[in-house]
């Protein structure tokens, strides 16, 4: 499971591991959709990895 953050501001999809704490435009992925997630055209897209899943 990961947390998927949108910040519009910066047009940005900011996907990382699992929140513990709930924040407005974050939402919990399973992996397979972490794994297709694609963002609008325009928009980057910021995984990060944590060492155990490297």
């Amino acid at each position: 499971m990961q947390t998927l953050t949108y910040v519009y501001a910066d047009s940005m999809a900011v996907l990382g591991p699992l929140s513990l704490k709930h924040e407005p435009h974050s939402y919990d992925l399973c992996a397979i959709h972490a794994e297709r997630l694609s963002a609008p055209q325009g928009w980057q897209i910021v995984r990060h990895v944590s060492v155990t899943d490297a």
